[in-house]
């Protein structure tokens, strides 16, 4: 059960707080649902409490998690990049860890999306998921860690500055 006032993460939305517990009559039924604003979009959500766990509302991770995803991201032994699959399967694989809402999944797309970008351009798509991912991952590990968004996003960044940093092959067509 979660209280009001609690920091919650929901899948592929991420981070927000369950501002009260409300009952609603729906159909003819009464129910309780949490009410919980997502942080960084501002969208409010009616969560039923009997299914808080079957749609992925979970507590935020903890420290340990937290400092372990970063570890998970700092290795990149195991990437085999993008051979053998089109950006279609990926877009798909990607979305459906995203929707799990565990930080593992998140950063792992976040992880093989950031190597991927250092092979070859990333569809919109990819982009966009690119962009959910560390989102996601940042949002998260800030509010467990005490941190700022950005100072998290920088540190990932970090880690990759060699395939983020890249020269941009296309100016050199110019």
């Amino acid at each position: 059960m979660f209280s009001p006032e609690e920091l919650v993460v929901y899948p592929a939305q991420g981070v927000g707080v369950v501002e009260r517990i409300e009952s609603k009559e729906i159909g003819g039924l009464t129910a309780d649902f949490y009410i919980v604003r997502i942080l960084g979009s501002n969208i409010t959500l009616l969560v039923p409490v009997k299914n808080a766990g079957n749609v992925g509302l979970r507590h935020l991770s903890s420290k340990p998690e937290c400092q372990e995803v970063f570890e998970n991201l700092k290795n990149r032994a195991g990437f085999t990049g993008y051979t053998g699959q089109n950006w279609n399967r990926r877009y798909r694989e990607y979305t459906e860890k995203l929707q799990t809402g565990t930080l593992n999944n998140a950063s792992h797309v976040l992880k093989e999306l950031l190597l991927i970008s250092g092979e070859k351009d990333l569809s919109f798509g990819e982009r966009r998921l690119l962009d959910q991912a560390m989102n996601l991952v940042t949002t998260e590990m800030a509010c467990v860690l005490g941190e700022k968004q950005e100072q998290i996003q920088s540190s990932i960044e970090e880690l990759f500055v060699d395939i983020l940093q890249k020269p941009n092959n296309d100016s050199a067509d110019l």
